[in-house]
């Protein structure tokens, strides 16, 4: 290969690099971009849950996934804005059931299904259901015995800025 043929890659390969951190750079920054509905305004209203826990007792990795609904009420006078959903293990997800009716997810456990933030307003007075999908077979045939796993909603509330769900399960195969 002569010295031009060289630079011509040389040079060719620093402006792809150079477009390409542009890009990211450039769609990254339109993410985090506040808007009027996404601030960072605290409330001062809790939200609550008659449920935290929960047991699916002995389960079939063969048999598939398998949910639960977890609900989850604004007991104050204030909004509450959902900012942040993850969950415990790439094996769960979780989603979000608004007062609409609209659902949002799938939001999953963090390095794994995206970064899990979002804008979920709770109305005082209106409750949100917040459903757990559990697949027990994600972690292969190994994956046997006891599972306990979480989904951690994150809020802009004084009185409740994190609330977590919990289930467990005895997987068979």
């Amino acid at each position: 290969m002569n010295k031009t043929m060289q630079k011509i890659i040389l040079y060719g390969s620093v402006v792809v690099f150079v477009v390409g951190i542009a890009a990211l750079l450039f769609t990254s920054r339109d993410n985090i971009r506040p808007t009027a509905a996404n601030t960072n305004t605290q409330s001062a209203s809790a939200l609550a849950a008659a449920e935290t826990n929960f047991d699916f007792g002995t389960i079939a990795m063969q048999n598939g996934n398998v949910s639960h609904q977890f609900e989850l009420k604004n007991e104050g006078t204030d909004p509450v804005t959902i900012q942040k959903v993850y969950t415990s293990c790439m094996c769960t997800n979780a989603y979000v059931k608004d007062a609409s009716g609209k659902r949002h997810g799938a939001f999953g456990m963090p390095g794994h299904a995206g970064s899990g933030k979002t804008n979920i307003v709770v109305a005082p007075g209106t409750t949100v259901t917040i459903e757990a999908v559990f697949d027990p077979a994600a972690h292969g045939p190994s994956g046997v015995g006891l599972a306990e796993r979480a989904v951690y909603l994150e809020t802009n509330s004084t009185v409740s800025p994190q609330v977590e769900f919990n289930f467990r399960a005895n997987v068979t195969r």
